[in-house]
């Protein structure tokens, strides 16, 4: 947490500091505070939560009811929104994603998860999350097959991508293991990858949802969250439910 804090402290711009009270998700009273009015500029200063962590957190407290009877999936390892998971859903299973890790095998205590092809059972979980995950993945088409495979009738899945418009635009595929980049490489912070970022492979337009239909998911829709604190915009969180 203090490391998180630090790396935030570094990144403040005075111009655009704001502190104001407000109740978090996950931690519940807390101070909010803006560094800049980047993405990651907004942080919980308890439990250093970030603006689209938190807005997912609220969707989860307005969508999903009853999150103790609940076994839930989500795709990171660490945070607030696993910790949150840890505290009140019935069991959860996390992980990341290594490229040279072969899934469902362990790195340094951490397990391994390739979205495309999971190493869960079917019908595993009744909650499925994650953030910022999906344009990275090279065939979104297989990772939602494989999500909707994992979740049991009538689960639910909430997760956030950036979206940019009304239509998903194609950045690079993965032709025989190679990237083929059919616009300039778009590389996005990854707390894994510091140095490098991670491959964007598609710019996610209001069409995404028309993917996860096709994908079997039910109930898709986008569920804006709206901030308690007035210098903190609404975002959009994408829900779909196993029919």
């Amino acid at each position: 947490m203090l490391s998180r804090l630090r790396n935030g402290l570094a990144s403040l711009q005075w111009r655009e500091f704001a502190l104001a009270p407000s109740r978090c998700p996950f931690c519940g009273p807390s101070l909010f505070v803006r560094l800049h009015r980047g993405d990651a500029g907004v942080r919980c200063v308890r439990c250093t939560a970030a603006e689209i962590h938190l807005a997912l957190g609220r969707a989860l407290q307005e969508l999903v009811p009853g999150i103790s009877l609940l076994d839930a999936c989500e795709f990171s390892a660490r945070g607030p929104l696993v910790e949150h998971l840890r505290r009140h859903a019935r069991s959860v299973a996390v992980s990341e994603y290594f490229a040279d890790v072969e899934p469902g095998r362990s790195r340094d205590g951490v397990r391994c998860e390739d979205m495309q092809r999971l190493t869960y059972a079917d019908s595993s979980f009744d909650l499925v999350t994650h953030t910022e995950v999906l344009e990275h993945v090279p065939d979104d088409a297989l990772a939602l097959a494989e999500l909707h495979r994992v979740l049991r009738r009538g689960g639910r899945m909430l997760f956030s991508v950036p979206l940019l418009g009304e239509t998903t635009v194609v950045r690079a595929r993965l032709v025989d293991g190679a990237v083929v980049h059919l616009l300039p490489p778009a590389y996005h912070a990854d707390p894994q990858r510091p140095d490098t970022g991670v491959l964007a492979f598609r710019d996610y337009g209001a069409d995404l949802l028309d993917r996860l239909r096709a994908a079997g998911f039910a109930d898709v829709r986008l569920h804006t969250v709206q901030s308690p604190l007035a210098w903190l915009p609404a975002r959009r969180i994408v829900f779909a439910r196993k029919a």
